[in-house]
């Protein structure tokens, strides 16, 4: 389905957002990959963290660790802050990450989870852990065949670069998670690989608990495992310091199917949260917090007033 065609006052306003896009990317290219995301992270821990959405971090990490004292959040966001202006300045320079030779910049652990599955249909799941994506890089450079699905940005000429810049290393085929299912079950039918995040807030989802709050989550990965009989694998991803990462791949998700269609999607959904929840356990700061991923008391009260 084409995008439809952009309004005068559209084009102006994309143009004008990627023109500033495209001269950070041209001057983060040539500063090089480490000068490039050290002023990234610069930048989103002096700057992106003074923004109003630290506020919606705040209240997630207080409603999932109330354990936590507030330094120990404000570092956490902290760190958050610096992840991603990291990832934003290694757009710039996709092409540079690998897991081969001498100097490869990513390191893979438990490969041996891959190589079961390398010549079989597979959804692997992850969220949006360090830089999100060095994941579906791994999974090209070890072999696996397949495509992405992702969210587009709302700018058409962005995503049109990130596209472009994913693709050297990563997956050519990039899947819109808002009109590809049939495209998925194919390439799933033809034993391929899918790779997708599976950590945010769905509207038209279900609510499944996720750090003890019921969350709107997709059934779409569940659904896919079960009507195709596909495994699911995780993949985390965890920044090493500066711009280097390794990728943990996790055993197949174990799941004994009961017969009845929607509490199995019900279950397995359940399932994937759980693991997704149980990986940013390991390392809060890994994670993106921002994401509206719960409702919280201030957006209730918003909601009441509207």
């Amino acid at each position: 389905m084409p995008a439809p065609a952009l309004s005068l006052s559209q084009k102006l306003r994309y143009g004008a957002e990627a023109t500033l896009f495209l001269a950070f990317m041209g001057f983060f290219r040539l500063i090089g990959l480490d000068a490039a995301s050290a002023v990234g992270g610069f930048i989103g821990r002096t700057f992106f963290a003074r923004t109003r959405v630290t506020r919606r971090a705040r209240d997630n990490l207080a409603m999932a660790f109330p354990e936590k004292s507030a330094a120990e959040r404000e570092a956490i966001i902290a760190a958050m802050w610096d992840n991603l202006g990291r990832v934003v300045a290694e757009y710039a320079h996709l092409d540079k990450f690998d897991i081969h030779g001498p100097g490869a910049r990513i390191r893979l652990e438990n490969a041996e989870v891959l190589e079961k599955v390398r010549d079989r249909s597979v959804l692997i799941l992850s969220g949006h852990f360090a830089n999100w994506e060095i994941m579906p890089i791994t999974g090209a450079r070890f072999g696996l065949e397949g495509a992405i699905v992702y969210r587009p940005p709302n700018n058409p000429y962005v995503d049109r670069y990130i596209s472009r810049a994913r693709a050297i290393k990563g997956y050519a085929e990039q899947i819109s998670k808002h009109n590809g299912v049939k495209r998925i079950f194919t390439l799933l039918r033809n034993g391929k690989a899918i790779l997708l995040l599976a950590d945010q807030k769905t509207n038209e989802g279900i609510a499944v608990r996720f750090f003890g709050q019921d969350a709107m989550t997709t059934p779409a990965p569940a659904a896919l495992a079960l009507k195709l009989k596909t495994p699911i694998i995780f993949a985390s991803n965890k920044r090493l310091g500066g711009a280097r990462f390794a990728v943990t791949v996790y055993p197949p998700l174990e799941f004994t199917p009961s017969g009845d269609d929607e509490a199995d999607t019900r279950a397995l959904t359940a399932a994937i949260n759980r693991q997704l929840e149980e990986i940013v356990r390991t390392d809060p700061a890994q994670w993106l917090w921002i994401h509206r991923r719960w409702p919280t008391e201030r957006d209730i009260t918003t909601s009441k007033r509207l």
